[in-house]
């Protein structure tokens, strides 16, 4: 008589492990976090010597899609996190390999969804909600973690190899010899790009030169660009407000006029500020002149000024304040889009700020008094 689906042979290490639906009793006690925790992709459960695994769909559904959109923006970024622990992909059994990533949610359905028809096993980190990459260099994707969740996870008793495989941008937080002494667990570093990973397992965990390098190309850059201009926004909004207080205590007409006309003037040219160090900067990044950052948006701010200069539209002491002004914000701006970039490092950027910061504020400062004065010698007039 053949046995039930959901009963496991014990002989061997493989087929103790099998699938349930979701609605199963299995206990859930061994679950990364509990059932209302668990990312919506989670379809069902593999059961496994160290407990029943959530087995997790390959499909990008429209709500996942609708909260990769809502990361980009910075609407709860630092919420959009899945538990820590093991998670299962397809149909994986004791000889699979394991996958580790982090618990940032984007970077976890981005993994699975590009691992169709794969079977594999996921372990995932506790970044505190923080991608691979950036996690590495903070250190929350790290030895000490990886370690702690190999044997809080019990992954040792899932599988029948010592094999794990990790994102080749996580490499700079794992020191992989205190991994094998500390678990004895291997580590072997993937490709750099998700989509990639089936190849680099058909071919024996072997990488092609091709896999090991990162490109940054312009699709890339313009998706990180939400990222970096709606924080931005929230300082036009403040600096707007500060021009049109200014403007309306200092002017010769009504304080309501006054502060009108020069808060629509400022918040104008300060959105083509904030645009150029945001978008502009970030899509011309590889043909914009130099290698600092805060160079770079110095470069293209000063140009879209010095346009409004032989426009007509600034002009005097109040049109060389401005372009002082909207060069500063595009350089500060763009030297925020360091943390985005795919070849910067902590010691380039600490050394490019000790630099650029006190140019800034200077030429800032500079801006100031050369608005003010111009204000006062155009007899407060708008």
């Amino acid at each position: 008589m053949e046995a039930p689906a959901n009963v496991c042979d014990s002989d061997t290490r493989s087929s103790q492990i099998c699938c349930t639906d979701a609605e199963s009793e299995i206990p859930r006690t061994a679950l990364p976090g509990s059932g209302k925790d668990l990312p919506p992709s989670v379809i069902g459960e593999v059961v496994t010597p160290a407990g029943p695994v959530p087995r997790v769909s390959a499909e990008m559904s429209s709500s996942d899609r609708l909260g990769i959109w809502k990361v980009r923006w910075g609407i709860g970024r630092m919420k959009y996190t899945v538990p820590p622990g093991l998670y299962s992909l397809g149909e994986p059994d004791a000889g699979s390999e394991v996958l580790v990533t982090a618990n940032f949610r984007m970077t976890f359905d981005l993994l699975r969804c590009s691992m169709n028809h794969v079977n594999v096993w996921i372990l995932v980190l506790d970044t505190s909600g923080i991608n691979v990459w950036c996690a590495a260099g903070k250190g929350t994707f790290g030895t000490d973690e990886l370690i702690r969740r190999v044997k809080s996870s019990n992954v040792g008793a899932v599988i029948d190899h010592r094999r794990l495989i990790l994102p080749q941008l996580g490499a700079p937080g794992v020191a992989a010899h205190e991994v094998r002494e500390r678990t004895g667990f291997k580590v072997f570093y993937g490709p750099v790009e998700l989509r990639d990973i089936p190849a680099y397992l058909e071919n024996g965990r072997q990488a092609t030169p091709a896999m090991r390098r990162k490109e940054f190309p312009l699709t890339e850059r313009a998706a990180l660009v939400p990222l970096e201009l709606v924080p931005a926004s929230k300082w036009v909004v403040i600096l707007t407000l500060v021009f049109a207080l200014l403007g309306g205590i200092m002017g010769s007409g009504s304080f309501t006029l006054d502060a009108a006309s020069y808060g629509i003037r400022s918040f104008a040219l300060l959105v083509l500020g904030t645009f150029v160090g945001t978008v502009l900067t970030p899509i011309l990044l590889p043909w914009v002149p130099g290698r600092a950052f805060a160079l770079k948006g110095a470069i293209t701010g000063m140009a879209a000024a010095l346009l409004l200069l032989a426009s007509g539209y600034l002009s005097g002491l109040d049109g060389i304040a401005w372009l002082l002004l909207i060069t500063t914000i595009s350089s500060f701006l763009a030297m925020n889009f360091t943390g985005s970039s795919t070849y910067t490092s902590l010691s380039g950027v600490k050394k490019e700020m000790r630099i650029a910061v006190p140019v800034q504020i200077g030429a800032s400062v500079m801006a100031i008094v050369l608005w003010i004065s111009a204000f006062l010698t155009s007899g407060g007039s708008a």
